[in-house]
């Protein structure tokens, strides 16, 4: 196991915790509304304030039930999505194909705080960003087009004049706050697929 990678059995116990913590916070909201509702005159409709909370109930039990299975099939979770690192390599259009066999689909990097996420995995890999359409009009794997303040290009990157067949995005130099490179999409490398949750 690489050791650069987040813990994520730690993470998912604290999740576990955390929503455990949270049906115990819910089950004594319960309580409360329903000696509160016994006391007052003007007492809320039983029926609904029980249905609300059952409902939140359920709608925990179904994100931990995901959870559970993104994290057993050796997904990570960070800040509402799920990201599944590859141990192989493929080119670009491979590797988009592979996240979108899971459900999912190449990563798009649109925080500082995803980049620094992303950077912490310590290698190369694609991102969901390419030019392939227009030459210098790079966009993001659902068609939006790429926002100048959240990207975040190697200097001197991307460079069509000196490389003209480089249409693909790739986080590259994790040394540097600014990692991204454009680079051939058949040259193979390893990849991330990202799937958000709701």
């Amino acid at each position: 196991m690489d050791k650069n990678l987040p813990d994520a059995s730690a993470t998912n116990r604290k999740l576990v915790v955390l929503t455990l913590g949270l049906l115990c916070i819910l089950q004594a909201a319960l309580n409360i509304s329903l000696r509160l509702a016994l006391y007052s005159s003007d007492a809320p409709d039983y029926d609904a304030v029980i249905r609300n909370l059952t409902e939140e109930r359920d709608q925990l039990k179904r994100k931990l039930k995901t959870f559970d299975h993104y994290t057993r099939e050796g997904w990570v979770y960070f800040r509402s999505s799920f990201y599944f690192i590859s141990s192989d390599t493929k080119s670009w259009a491979d590797s988009r194909y592979d996240c979108l066999q899971k459900g999912a689909d190449l990563v798009i990097i649109n925080s500082k705080e995803e980049n620094e996420f992303t950077r912490q995995l310590n290698r190369s890999f694609w991102i969901g960003l390419t030019d392939t359409e227009t030459e210098g009009t790079w966009k993001w794997v659902d068609g939006t087009l790429l926002n100048s303040t959240t990207s975040y290009w190697y200097p001197g990157e991307p460079n069509p004049k000196y490389y003209p067949d480089e249409n693909c995005g790739e986080a590259r130099y994790n040394y540097n706050e600014n990692n991204w490179n454009d680079n051939n999409c058949k040259t193979l490398y390893f990849w991330i697929c990202e799937k958000k949750v709701a």
